[in-house]
């Protein structure tokens, strides 16, 4: 096998992930149209309905269907963690991207901001983000967000000290090219391997970390589902109707698991780019 073959085969076990991704993405946007009950139809008689062929996942203690409503809340929490850590990629992108460019003062005020905020331990300071800017799903994503971008930022920045000092960006300085059009044309796309691997990476986080401000009780309120928030609603009746708390966790493990999986394999794949490359991620 020579060795274009051998970099156009991708064995199975790496793109493994990825199909699990897309399989979670696809039942979460088509999960919803095809659930056989209204999440928010609640039915007293039918509380705490164990698992039926009516009712796949049993009943809450309202009456609510607990598939249909996970299949609802997968959606919610995959929306929330998507657009938080999105917005992440771009806020984080060109703080790192400025501040490696410019250096000196620029990038040494800029990092110690980022380095304090990535201080502090991801869940807490989004707890206390939600806490003060108020308890609703937006607040979660701009919590995320925040959290989120300081480790987008610093893995920006350490790819961008390397690529600026190459031959093709110091050519481009010397004709007269622009500071913007150097950053965007000649050093951008050369940076967002790394950044997207780590952005693959924080989105297992980030879906621990909706699903840990709903279960507090400080993030996404009810009506409206989420993984977290079946798991809190679980909670309270786990000893009478312990099902309820088995659809949720499942899918946040398996959520995480693959989202980590995928992060992993792109990194092998794109293994020749990254090499010395520190990918970094909220704990």
């Amino acid at each position: 096998m020579n060795s274009v073959t051998k970099r156009l085969f991708i064995p199975i076990h790496t793109m493994l992930p990825f199909f699990v991704v897309a399989l979670i993405l696809v039942t979460a946007i088509v999960g919803p149209l095809i659930s056989p009950h209204d999440p928010s139809y609640a039915d007293p008689a039918r509380s705490l309905h164990p698992p039926s062929a009516e009712y796949w996942l049993g009943t809450d203690k309202l009456g609510r269907d607990q598939f249909s409503r996970s299949m609802f809340g997968l959606r919610e929490s995959l929306r929330i963690a998507i657009v938080g850590v999105a917005l992440a990629v771009i806020f984080g992108g060109l703080v790192g991207l400025v501040s490696a460019y410019k250096g000196r003062v620029t990038d040494e005020i800029v990092m110690r901001i980022m380095d304090a905020l990535a201080s502090f331990p991801a869940i807490v300071m989004a707890m206390a983000l939600v806490v003060v800017i108020g308890e609703n799903w937006r607040n979660v994503v701009v919590a995320i967000t925040l959290v989120m971008t300081p480790w987008i930022a610093r893995t920006m920045r350490s790819q961008v000290l390397s690529i600026k000092e190459r031959e093709y960006v110091m050519a481009a300085t010397s004709i007269g090219s622009s500071p913007i059009r150097i950053m965007l044309q000649h050093i951008l796309l050369n940076c967002l391997s790394p950044v997207i691997v780590s952005a693959t990476l924080g989105l297992g986080s980030a879906i621990v970390m909706e699903s840990s401000l709903s279960f507090l009780g400080i993030g996404v309120k009810p009506p409206i589902p989420t993984l977290g928030g079946l798991l809190r609603h679980a909670f309270t009746t786990i000893e009478i109707a312990p099902w309820l708390a088995i659809a949720p966790g499942v899918i946040i493990f398996l959520v995480v698991l693959s989202f980590n999986l995928a992060g992993d394999a792109l990194r092998d794949l794109l293994a020749p780019r990254l090499k010395g490359i520190h990918l970094h991620k909220p704990e």
